[in-house]
């Protein structure tokens, strides 16, 4: 007879340790999946390596892939950590970008100051969306599950018609993308890569920043105790809806960024909303979770992740896989993460 046994001191490591054998029982299930369809596991994980970890072309595939899920990913932390289940960032994504979009097709900022411009508008736009499901949570008691996954479908609809419509590029026929960002508004890139390195550097800052702010701040013991326990933050006289609408804005602006990102260092257009964030939204909740509310430790789980993106790229022209093999292998991790979540704080016991 099996039966779980709460921990009363788990153990500071003990969370990692469950993560990675998570992650073990993940690539196993993924490994008979990768059987079933008649190519050997072990060829399939080798493949997915040397065409990533082991190729520079690969390596920088991963590093593109990487950088919006650090910033989206980081951000995500904190909501996690308040106990605000954002499953918008997909959303927030392309609102950035549509707000970076408007900056750079219809304003004239000069030099430095249009993609300083970009990343404030996307920011700013980000955040708003997240708000504006955190105040229908605060005040109207609605969750934030329904209203963050539903708000990605509007943020998905309004691209479509912005670039199907009234900022449909003059010269475009047949395809729906706006016109070609001017050159004050495409970022610069590593070279021999599509990695905006801007975008990068500024992911590393911020998800270093917010481990700060959560750890050494006021504001972040705040979010710590609302996510813990919000009774307790109410009778200490903390106020929660403050908590959750500051972090809503963090969150949400953080995946705003991912947005511009995507936009002004590898596209220099809005154009179809697949081609702007491929998931990144959804793939980077298993980046959060896995960083278990550390926004630093983003910087690692951001790069894991991006191998398997690249890796899934690998498998579809090498192995002739399925298109949609990546999304098996992120919905089996994400299966496994969240399964195993109970055994941080229990362990199963053999016997009566």
């Amino acid at each position: 007879m099996i039966r779980l046994v709460q921990l009363s001191n788990p153990g500071r490591y003990r969370p990692l340790w469950v993560s990675l054998a998570a992650l073990g029982v993940a690539l196993l299930i993924a490994g008979v999946i990768f059987a079933a369809y008649g190519v050997s596991p072990l060829t399939a994980y080798g493949s997915m390596l040397s065409g990533t970890i082991f190729d520079p072309q690969g390596r920088s595939e991963v590093l593109r892939r990487a950088v919006p899920l650090l910033l989206t990913g980081a951000g995500l932390t904190l909501a996690f950590r308040a106990q605000f289940f954002n499953i918008g960032a997909e959303g927030q994504i392309l609102i950035g970008a549509i707000c970076a979009g408007g900056v750079a097709l219809f304003t004239h900022l000069p030099g430095v100051l249009m993609p300083v411009g970009m990343f404030v508008a996307g920011f700013v736009g980000g955040g708003l969306y997240a708000l504006l499901a955190a105040w229908l949570r605060t005040r109207l008691k609605v969750n934030e599950i329904l209203t963050t996954l539903m708000l990605n479908y509007v943020a998905t609809y309004l691209l479509i018609y912005l670039i199907a419509g009234p900022w449909k590029g003059k010269n475009v026929r047949g395809f729906i993308y706006t016109d070609e960002f001017p050159a004050s508004a495409q970022l610069p890139v590593l070279p021999g890569t599509q990695v905006g390195w801007p975008t990068l550097v500024l992911g590393v800052l911020l998800a270093i920043g917010l481990q700060v702010l959560l750890a050494r701040t006021t504001r972040g013991y705040e979010l710590r105790v609302v996510g813990e326990n919000p009774g307790a933050a109410r009778y200490a006289g903390i106020s929660v809806s403050g908590v959750v609408t500051f972090m809503a804005l963090i969150t949400g602006g953080m995946a705003g960024l991912a947005g511009v990102g995507e936009v002004a260092g590898i596209h220099h257009k809005l154009l179809e909303p697949a081609q702007i964030s491929a998931g990144y939204g959804f793939t980077a909740i298993i980046v959060a979770w896995l960083a278990r509310g550390n926004p630093a430790l983003c910087l690692l789980t951001s790069l894991l992740m991006g191998v398997i993106l690249a890796g899934g790229d690998v498998l579809k022209i090498n192995l002739n896989m399925p298109f949609r093999i990546v999304d098996v292998f992120s919905g089996v991790m994400l299966l496994t993460l969240i399964a195993s979540e109970i055994f941080v704080r229990y362990r199963m016991k053999w016997g009566r």
